[in-house]
C-alpha cells in the first residue's frame, strides 16, 4: 500500500501509524482521513496486528483539519467535508471494533480532529510538551472524529461542553489529571514508551482485549442486566479460545502464560 500522509511501520505484532504532514502541522487533510480509513482496515483484517501505536511525525500530533483544503474547495465544501467525515469515521469504527489495542503516543500539540484521535484511543501517552484544544468552535465549525461520543464518556459531560465550547488549551499535567491520557512522559520518551506497552500488549491474549473493548464502548446504551448478560457470552466465548485455555492452565500451573492472540 503506497501511503502519501501516513507512515506504517509493523513489527513484532506491534502497528505504528505515523500521521506524516509534518510541514503542514499533521493536519487532516482529506487524503490523510481516506488514508486512516484504508490502513484501519487493513489492519483490523491482520490477525498478525496485535497492537497500534499512533503518532505524528515531527514536533506535532496533529493540529486538526486542513482548513485551507475546506476553504479551497468552496460551496462544494459540504460534500468535501462529508466524504472526510466519513472516511475518518471508518477508520475510527474499524480500529474500535478491531482486537488489538490503539495507543496515541501524543508527540506534540494535539488539536481539533487531532484531540478527536486521542480520545479514540484506548490508551494514551504524551509528551511534557503537549498541549491539547477542541478548536472545532473557533473555526465556526462542530466536532467530529468521534469526540461527540468518547468525551463525554472519558471525561464527563461538564468538562467536555468546557473544552468544546470554549476551546481551552489543556497543558499535559491536567490532561492527566481529567483522565484524557494515562501517563506523561518526558518528550524523548514518548514513543519509546508507547512502543514498549504496545509490545507488551501485542504478547497478550489479543481476542480478550477485543472482547473488552466491545463491552466497554457499549456499556452506556445497556442496562445492568444486558450488559451482564454481553459479559457472559464474552467470557464464556473467550474460554473456549486457545488463549483463554492457556490463561487457565497457566493459571493453574502457576506460569507465565503463552498467548498467540487466538
Amino acid at each position: 500500500m503506497e501511503l502519501q500522509t501516513l507512515k506504517l511501520d509493523t513489527s513484532g505484532g506491534v502497528a505504528t501509524i505515523t500521521i506524516n504532514r509534518p510541514d503542514a502541522a499533521n493536519a487532516m487533510s482529506p487524503l490523510c482521513a481516506r488514508e486512516i480509513s484504508l490502513v484501519a482496515t487493513r489492519l483490523e483484517s491482520d490477525p498478525s496486528v496485535r497492537a497500534i501505536v499512533i503518532t505524528g511525525a515531527g514536533k506535532m500530533f496533529c493540529a486538526g483539519g486542513d482548513l485551507s483544503a475546506f476553504a479551497a474547495a468552496g460551496d462544494d465544501a459540504r460534500r468535501l467535508l462529508l466524504e472526510m467525515a466519513g472516511d475518518l469515521h471508518v477508520g475510527l469504527s474499524r480500529l474500535a471494533r478491531g482486537n488489538a489495542p490503539v495507543i496515541a503516543a501524543v508527540n506534540g500539540t494535539a488539536a481539533g480532529a487531532g484531540f478527536s484521535l486521542v480520545m479514540a484511543c484506548d490508551l494514551a501517552i504524551c509528551a511534557e510538551s503537549a498541549v491539547f484544544t477542541m478548536a472545532y468552535t473557533r473555526a465556526g465549525l462542530s466536532p467530529d472524529g468521534s469526540s461527540t461520543f468518547y468525551m463525554p464518556r472519558k471525561i464527563g459531560d461538564r468538562r467536555t461542553r468546557e473544552l468544546m465550547l470554549t476551546n481551552r488549551l489543556l497543558k499535559s499535567a491536567e490532561a492527566q489529571e481529567w483522565g484524557i491520557v494515562n501517563r506523561v512522559v518526558p518528550d524523548a520518551e514518548v514513543l519509546p514508551e508507547a512502543m514498549k506497552l504496545a509490545k507488551e500488549l501485542a504478547n497478550g491474549p489479543t481476542r480478550s482485549y477485543g472482547a473488552l473493548k466491545t463491552l466497554l464502548n457499549g456499556t452506556f446504551e445497556q442496562t445492568l442486566e444486558s450488559q451482564m448478560e454481553l459479559e457472559a457470552r464474552a467470557i464464556a466465548d473467550l474460554a473456549r479460545t486457545n488463549d483463554g485455555k492457556e490463561g487457565i492452565q497457566a493459571f493453574l500451573a502457576k506460569r507465565k502464560p503463552v498467548f498467540t492472540g487466538t
